[in-house]
């Protein structure tokens, strides 16, 4: 086990993933606003957006890109401030680093090399939601962003079909009625929560079904970006049974071989990955034993 001591590296190489608020400037903790101030350097997602929030709060550390487009190149140089033993504030546009944003790409990297990687938890817009959604919020579900395209999208909504947790997703104003129409059609009409423009002026929570949320959608302009909370499914699963089961290990590699024609290294590698046992067990029992 690599163990992390979090307090020994308020000194020292070390990378912080900071929170900052999803809307309302007051949700920023004093902690933050401590890290920014002392730390070497802050990664942002967006400049603009974090020297605003630094201009709010009298923080002169200096800043430096760090985003999708540039995560091979930033992140080198991210790392490369750790080797150097520079203390690194990472922050996203809003809420929590390192989700739905590259942050958890530096983490993982960072870690790798052995470097302490500490949290500076606040505000996060999903957790916000739920809640206040008035839905079950043990257990929950997050999912983010779905798919821009509209056939991933819609195998992003199959692959939630069956989740029996309250479901959370991400989503912009722009792509909301079509998420709510594909909702419908596989998901089925379901209770679900919008909340938008959280911990803002003009928060808002819109509490029903699926058709509510479309009629809603439909008869109003649409501003801000929403958290989706849905029920999951009330339909009890049933078991799958593999067609495998009541074979023997050697009946199964057999069967195999002769339906899909495999050859018998092909049909033991098959078998072993579908009894999640080791290769060399099927092996064993079926050319030895």
């Amino acid at each position: 086990m690599q163990a992390q001591m979090s307090s020994k590296y308020e000194n020292g190489a070390c990378l912080y993933l900071v929170a900052t608020p999803i809307g309302n400037l007051e949700d920023m903790t004093m902690r933050a606003i401590r890290i920014l101030k002392e730390s070497d350097i802050i990664a942002a997602e967006d400049t603009r957006n974090t020297m605003r929030l630094c201009n709010y709060f009298d923080i002169d550390t200096p800043l430096t890109s760090y985003h999708d487009h540039n995560q091979e190149q930033g992140g080198e140089k991210l790392l490369q401030m750790l080797r150097d033993g520079k203390s690194i504030a990472l922050v996203s546009d809003a809420g929590l680093p390192a989700i739905s944003d590259p942050g958890a790409d530096i983490a993982m990297k960072a870690i790798a090399e052995g470097f302490a990687v500490v949290p500076i938890p606040g505000a996060n817009a999903a957790i916000t939601a739920l809640i206040a959604s008035g839905m079950t919020t043990q257990p929950f579900y997050f999912h983010g962003f779905l798919s821009r395209n509209k056939k991933d999208r819609r195998e992003g909504l199959e692959s939630l079909k069956k989740r029996q947790e309250t479901i959370l997703l991400y989503e912009a104003p722009h792509r909301i009625k079509d998420t709510l129409k594909d909702m419908l059609t596989i998901l089925g009409d379901r209770h679900i929560v919008l909340a938008r423009e959280l911990t803002k002026k003009f928060e808002e929570f819109l509490r029903g079904t699926t058709e509510d949320a479309i009629e809603w959608a439909n008869s109003n302009e649409i501003r801000g970006e929403f958290v989706i909370v849905i029920e999951g499914t009330q339909e009890e699963q049933e078991e799958e049974v593999e067609w495998w089961n009541d074979l023997s290990i050697v009946e199964h590699v057999d069967q195999l071989i002769e339906q899909q024609g495999l050859s018998s290294k092909e049909a033991i590698k098959e078998a072993a990955k579908s009894r999640s046992i080791p290769k060399r067990d099927v092996y064993q029992q079926y050319h030895v034993e």
